[in-house]
This record gives structure tokens, sequence and C-alpha cells, in this order.
């Protein structure tokens, strides 16, 4: 069945999406099955020793072999070194979409159509031109790149939300973005305004001030034989990770940690938890606040504020959002599927624009741009062909001056797939 596809590269997280055509509609996007028992994947590469890449969090602690935190890297001039090979970001970048792209493959039995590929609000042409090179000498040349808060925007709207303008409030692991969008007179969301983003902040951080708690509450245990807990404490953090995950949903948990002496318990509950990341968490609403501001409105002039990222179902985030924004805060059931959800929503259009329907799902947008041959195109790192994959024509379309009308989706609440098994041959990269 023909198909589109969406793609979330995170700072942290990857997720995807697809869309199906059915007669003149399309489906619902439905999420991508990345990791094995999750939908998504950590954005981490490996580099093993025959040359080849791994996705996820490697099994060997070779940190000399492992990238992380390379998307927001895009743009500087200094690479990344993996086992002393000079990588750019943008190629670990592309290396990874070109993993999603072959692993839904697989899994679809055939190309897409379409593939739109989200990216940070703040991001100019100069990154995107990086980014698209990059792709294209991976064989991705026939992509279009859309500011993540657009594509969060077109999620929301295919949901319900009926606004002109909003503010998007986006969370990951270590990142957050605040930025502006409103409805463009083709009925297509556009940013505006300044965006804003504080780096090297986000959920990661709402775990490491859970992990200082219990390590403040064990101090006493973890004195006595410093050596054996240190395999413990290892742990921490991804147990702190499942505790955060816990307290949206659940008003007490414990945080558990197996110590020499046995497993110990950490009580903490939902109230104790938000006192703890409260400073955190309105820092990042007073910077929405001024992103606002600075584009010359009030949050009353706002229709809605739209959430993403997976730390978004925190409920104090919703609640300090509320008291500062006298407008409609809306997040979705699986707000780290949001982004990935609206890039293939997006996408739909790029294959089949229907004029004439009265219900828009997406196009694309001013600030996406299809991947177009580079005139002269430049080497990449020698990893980066260990995983490429047999080059593809990219296929040309003429630039439109205006994006065409958008075919009508509604559905209901997305359901999750059951997590997918494929094995990836040598070239394409390995699942971690």
């Amino acid at each position: 069945m023909p198909y589109v596809l969406g793609i979330d590269i995170g700072n942290t997280t990857t997720a995807a999406a697809v869309s199906r055509r059915r007669d003149t509609t399309w489906t619902r996007p439905e999420a991508v099955a990345l990791g094995v028992g999750s939908v998504t994947v950590p954005s981490v590469l490996h580099l093993t020793a025959d040359g080849t890449f791994t996705v996820g969090e490697p099994g060997t602690g070779d940190g000399c072999r492992t990238a992380r935190d390379f998307v927001r890297r895009v743009g500087d001039d200094v690479p990344l070194l993996l086992a002393g090979e000079a990588c750019p970001p943008q190629t670990l970048a592309a290396v990874l979409a070109t993993w999603v792209v072959e692993r839904t493959v697989d899994r679809e039995g055939g190309p897409a159509q379409a593939v739109v590929i989200s990216h940070p609000a703040g991001w100019g042409r100069y990154r995107r031109q990086l980014l698209h090179r990059a792709l294209w000498e991976l064989g991705l040349g026939d992509v279009t790149l859309l500011p993540r808060t657009v594509t969060v925007a077109e999620s929301h709207a295919v949901r319900g939300f009926a606004g002109t303008r909003a503010a998007v409030y986006a969370l990951g692991g270590n990142t957050f973005e605040a930025a502006l969008v409103r409805r463009n007179p083709r009925g297509t969301y556009e940013t505006f305004g300044l965006p804003q983003a504080l780096e090297c902040f986000g959920g990661v951080d709402f775990d490491e001030a859970l992990a200082e708690h219990v390590r403040s509450t064990l101090s006493r245990e973890l004195a006595t034989a410093p050596r054996e807990t240190d395999a413990a404490l290892r742990g921490l953090l991804p147990e702190c990770d499942r505790a955060k995950r816990e307290l949206t949903v659940a008003v007490e948990t414990d945080v558990v940690l197996t110590l020499p002496t046995g497993p110990v318990r950490v009580p903490v509950s939902r109230v104790r938890f938000e006192d703890m990341i409260r400073p955190a968490v309105q820092a990042t609403v007073d910077l929405l606040v001024r992103t606002v501001h600075s584009a010359g409105l009030t949050p009353e002039q706002l229709d809605g504020v739209l959430l993403a990222g997976g730390s978004t179902r925190i409920p104090l985030i919703a609640e300090l959002l509320v008291g500062a924004f006298p407008v409609p805060v809306e997040v979705e059931p699986d707000p780290q599927l949001t982004a990935a959800t609206g890039a293939a929503l997006a996408a739909c259009q790029v294959v089949s624009p229907r004029p004439g329907r009265p219900e828009p799902a997406g196009e694309p947008h001013p600030d996406g741009e299809p991947v177009r041959e580079p005139e002269a195109a430049t080497g990449v790192a020698r990893v980066a062909a260990a995983v490429a994959t047999p080059r593809r024509s990219a296929r040309h379309r003429p630039l439109r001056s205006e994006p065409p009308p958008r075919p009508p989706v509604r559905f209901t609440p997305l359901e999750l797939p059951k997590a997918s098994r494929l094995a990836l041959a040598r070239g394409r990269g390995r699942e971690g």
C-alpha cells in the first residue's frame, strides 16, 4: 500500500510515523516501531569495529565510538570524533535518518512516496542546507524539511485544534523550544516571531533532580561501601526516568536501588517530585511568555498552547502553563510522537494535494524545502560511507509558488503497533 513517512530526530530520541493511502484519502498516522519493544529509539550512533553503525545505546562502555547530542551540533564546524574519525554532525543526523527510512522500507515492503523530517525551529537556511547535502550524499534525494513547531501544530490541528495563533512548548530529553505558529491564508501553519531555546535542558534534568534526592536519602548506605555501590548508581538515572513517568499518573512511587546489602526503596510522591523541578519548569514557562511578548502579543491574544515532547506528560507543566496563559493548553496522548505524526501529515499532501477539500491536514510549508542535488557534492566521513545505501537519483520537483490545498485527515487517537524485530543488513546500520 502506498505510504508517506514523517521523521522526528530529537537530540535524545527519534520517532517516526507513516500514513497510508486508501483510495483518495490517507489513513491516520501510525508510529513506526524503531526499537525492540518501543516505537522510539535513542538518537545514538555507535561505530563498531567493522566500520558499521549500530543505532541505540551500545552494549559496551566504549565512549570514543559513540555519538550523542549531534543534532543540536549541526552547523558547528568542529566535527565529532568517533574512534579518531572526524564525523560532521549533519552526516550523523543523515545516517540516523537513513536508518529510519530503510527500517521502514523493510517493514512496508517498499520506499515511501514522500519523506518529511522535522528540525529545530531556530534553524536557518544554512543548517537546513547542511542537512540537505548530507541526506543527498546518503541517497535520500527527495526529502522535505519542516520546523518541528510546524509539524507539532499540524498534529494538534488534526486532533481538533482550530486556532489561528498558538504558542508551541516543546520539551525534549535535553532541549527546550518555545515558538509561535500561525495559520497563513492557505490554511497551513508557519512560524513567526523569534523562536527561543534552552540547550542542555530537558527531561534528563528532572531525572537528575530525582537521582540527587535518592543519593541524599541513601547517603549513609552509599558511603559504607563506595566501590560496591558504583554499579547500583549506574542504573540510578534509568530508574529515576521510570519513576518520573510513573508519577505522571500516580501520586506516589518508589525508586528502587539494588545495593550490595539488598534492594532499597526510596518513596517519592508526585508533590515532592514537582517541588524539586518547579523552578526549572517555571523558567521554561517564563521563556515562552517572553517569546510571546517579543512578537508584540500578549498571552490572551493566542488561541492555545500546544505541547510536544515526552516530559510534557508531567502534570505540573500544564498547571503552570494554564496559570500563565488564559487559553486552552493541549497535549496529545503520546506527546513524544507529536512531531513525527505531524511530519507524516505534512507528507500526505506532498504526494496528492487535493484542492477544494474542507478539512486541511498537512502540506509543505514555506519554511520547508525539498532536498535538491548540490552543485558540487563534497565527500563525507569514511564512516558514513559504511552505512550509505546505494545512491538513488533525486527526483526533482519544480518549486511551487504556493503550496496546494491539503487533503482531509480526521482520525481517532494514535494506536501504537507492536515492536518490529527486523534485522538490518550491513550497509544500513544495526539496532543496538
